[in-house]
């Protein structure tokens, strides 16, 4: 993310009426028919949620605040991994922040794995708790899809020096210490793996948790489809 951009906080504000550790980044581009409910469905566990509005063209940031986010914005649209940066940024301006969780503002994930993610924090299991699709069978992906994310995966442990089954998931939760060695370059796709090398680097404790990608035919449309796992995979080898 370019640090001379200029970012704006739109909607920040005190938040002390309910005692909660853990923050809840989403990166937010264009997805207004959905970001409503998906903001919903995390504040029924995650009181504390940002969305960041990374130069939407639509009405998302105002439907996301509507539904109880906070909402940064960036002015113009500088990709996944700068959303991410931003919001950890803004996690960690928050002293009593102890755990970050980064989740997906299609409507794929499922709130029931990420409170599971950041219970295996809290009770002291690891320090970054990666989400993977391929330790059940509750998502389906195509033979094709599948495929061209394992080779990610493969791609991305042998580059990385880690053990993943899946490093292309966007939901995953974070520990404060760690989340404080983070500084994601890169702005598009290739920020997954980035952020799973710097992890890596830091020497974190960090396990993998089952969960549910939910591929419905707008979160295909929105970036689930088999040639954007290409363009992931590409961009992973060409950066």
């Amino acid at each position: 993310m370019n640090d001379s951009n200029e970012v704006h906080d739109s909607t920040r504000r005190n938040h002390s009426n309910k005692v909660n550790d853990t923050w809840v980044v989403i990166p937010l581009y264009n997805e207004e028919q959905v970001i409503g409910d998906v903001v919903a469905q995390v504040r029924t566990a995650f009181d504390q949620v940002v969305c960041v509005d990374d130069g939407s063209s639509d009405h998302s940031a105002d439907v996301a605040a509507k539904a109880g986010a906070r909402v940064v914005r960036h002015p113009l649209n500088l990709g996944q991994g700068a959303a991410l940066q931003t919001g950890f940024e803004y996690a960690l301006s928050d002293p009593t922040m102890k755990y970050v969780l980064t989740f997906d503002a299609d409507g794929q994930h499922q709130i029931e794995d990420a409170v599971g993610m950041v219970e295996r924090l809290r009770a002291g299991e690891a320090d970054v708790v990666f989400g993977s699709r391929f330790l059940d069978e509750r998502s389906k992906p195509t033979f094709g899809k599948k495929m061209v994310l394992r080779a990610a995966v493969g791609y991305t442990n042998m580059t990385t020096h880690t053990r993943l089954t899946d490093a292309h998931n966007g939901l995953r939760a974070i520990g404060r210490p760690v989340l404080e060695q983070i500084k994601i370059t890169q702005n598009r796709m290739a920020h997954a793996s980035e952020l799973v090398a710097q992890i890596g680097a830091s020497k974190a404790r960090y396990v993998e948790h089952p969960v549910h990608i939910l591929y419905s035919d707008y979160s295909k449309a929105k970036g689930q489809s088999l040639w954007n796992s290409i363009n992931i995979l590409a961009d992973l080898i060409l950066r």
